[in-house]
């Protein structure tokens, strides 16, 4: 990914080199003494404000991972889910998928497409 400065503070992608951006599983939305499993929160790699995590509000986010059993001739499966707003001012983002996450999810890579586009 080629970066260029923007303001001096923070630098924005303007080129990928591939049709996802990486990020990692943080763990639920919580609070205190409960949390919510309908709501995963994200890092995106390169992200460091909410403004640059705009980009990515409403994009489609894919949890791959291998199973032990086949299933359609393959044991390469996918959850997908959609980025929905900001956690915070870190870029730290907020997403809801079609089946909640496992737990073993928690630290592993996902991929953010970068569709649908808003350009």
């Amino acid at each position: 990914m080629t970066t260029s400065p923007n303001d001096g503070n923070t630098r924005l992608p303007i080129l990928f080199d591939s049709l996802y951006a990486k990020g990692r599983v943080l763990g639920y939305e919580r609070a205190k003494r409960s949390q919510n499993p309908n709501v995963s929160l994200l890092q995106v790699e390169g992200v460091q404000t909410t403004k640059d995590a705009q980009f990515y509000f409403g994009k489609r986010v894919a949890y791959v991972y291998r199973a032990k059993k086949e299933k359609n001739g393959s044991k390469i499966r996918v959850i997908w889910g959609r980025i929905a707003r900001a956690h915070g001012t870190n870029g730290v983002v907020k997403a809801r998928f079609r089946t909640n996450l496992p737990p073993k999810a928690f630290g592993n890579a996902v991929r953010i497409m970068l569709y649908p586009s808003n350009i």
